[in-house]
């Protein structure tokens, strides 16, 4: 099963506010439709969102991986692409690239950012102007120390077995010794993928695949 978040491949309900607690909600109630435990994988947000269930509703999970533990470490520092979005006007301004009018520049910008040509292209209709506001939204709604203080709860995802992978040529989410941190108080298996990016899973799908 696939999700895809409000704001990010869905169309977001009226009202929606793109917060971490919303997001959190949200994926708390499509596992509760699913009826049985699962084993739970997020990437960078949808990896913050995986651990926000986590750590408040183990019953939802049999497993968890993520790659984005980092985020909830006291020191991490928000990447500087994420600074920017944070900031008001700036952030607008750099969003525009992934919420352009054409959908081929936004392919374009996809692929400038290290996503796959054929990825990138099936991505780029879904990344318009709802998909950019909720981006904006949900990184000011995360300004430092909010996953800090999300992250106190970090241990309690120990009481579920649980898999932090480490591409080392992504060091947006964190340094290596910041998210081996993170794992260790996580409880989780640390899974090193050596000189593969943020997009390390469609860099090597079957490398990845088989780490899963």
């Amino acid at each position: 099963v696939r999700l895809s978040p409000p704001g990010f491949g869905a169309p977001p309900p009226r009202g929606w506010r793109a917060t971490p607690e919303a997001y959190q909600l949200w994926l708390t109630e499509e596992l509760e439709s699913l009826g049985t435990a699962v084993d739970l994988v997020g990437h960078d947000w949808g990896g913050a969102h995986a651990m926000n269930v986590v750590m408040t509703r183990p019953d939802l999970i049999r497993s968890w991986c993520v790659d984005s533990l980092g985020l909830f470490e006291p020191d991490y520092v928000w990447h500087g692409l994420a600074r920017t979005w944070q900031a008001p006007g700036s952030g607008e301004c750099a969003a525009a690239a992934l919420t352009d009018p054409a959908v081929e520049r936004r392919a374009l910008y996809l692929t400038s950012i290290g996503v796959p040509d054929d990825i990138a292209g099936a991505l780029a209709p879904e990344c318009g102007e709802v998909s950019g506001r909720c981006m904006l939204e949900l990184y000011r709604s995360a300004r430092e120390p909010k996953l800090a203080e999300l992250g106190r709860a970090l241990p309690s995802a120990a009481r579920r077995p649980g898999l932090a992978i480490l591409a080392t040529a992504d060091q947006g989410l964190g340094t290596d010794a910041l998210r081996r941190r993170a794992a260790a108080r996580a409880g989780a298996i640390v899974e090193v993928l050596p000189g593969l990016g943020h997009w390390w899973m469609l860099e090597d799908p079957t490398r990845s695949g088989r780490r899963l």
